[in-house]
């Protein structure tokens, strides 16, 4: 449903306190859910991930939740009076970015900026490939070659496997990683 009567789907930035976004997210999805506002809000997400704990410069094995974005809540809407309201008045939001206050609605993230924060959250969808082609020069972002700047050679839609043409030590060398580790640059 990328569009209905009211409009399109967006992503905003919702500013929290550090350390409650868990809590504020949840108390947005209950707001969402006694208000009947699904159709309207649609996803409400912390930018959390799970990392090695590492001790003395060795993984333990143990795993960490990791927020990425401290103070920060991401919201998918459908910006209306009702839904902007439903937002900014639930308890733990101290604002929105991109509302310069007085009454003027915020500014939606581009799906540009949106697209690196969602990948890192394993949460593809077939849209974000729409923007990768063959030959494109992109940056990984994560993993083992974060860093590291090639060119697609190839893409597999239905396994997320891209490869990549780099160069190592003066040499050309394709390397196979994962569609969500990959940033165009």
């Amino acid at each position: 449903m990328a569009n209905n009567q009211y409009g399109e789907k967006q992503w905003y930035i919702v500013t929290t306190y550090s350390m409650h976004e868990a809590k504020t997210a949840d108390n947005l999805r209950k707001r969402i859910q006694t208000m009947g506002m699904q159709d309207l809000i649609l996803r409400v997400l912390v930018a959390e991930v799970e990392e090695d704990v590492i001790k003395d410069g060795t993984p333990t094995g143990k795993k960490k939740t990791v927020n990425l974005y401290p103070g920060y809540i991401f919201v998918e809407m459908i910006m209306t009076d009702q839904s902007w309201y439903i937002v900014r008045n639930t308890p733990g939001v101290t604002g929105i970015a991109g509302s310069s206050g007085g009454g003027q609605k915020p500014t939606p993230v581009t799906r540009e900026e949106i697209e690196p924060v969602l990948k890192r959250m394993g949460m593809i969808d077939e849209t974000m490939y729409d923007r990768y082609n063959v030959g494109d020069q992109v940056k990984i972002i994560h993993g083992p070659l974060e860093g590291t700047e090639g060119k697609i050679i190839s893409i597999d839609k239905a396994t997320g496997a891209c490869r990549v043409e780099t160069v190592f030590f003066g040499r050309t060398t394709p390397m196979d990683v994962d569609f969500s580790e990959i940033e165009k640059l």
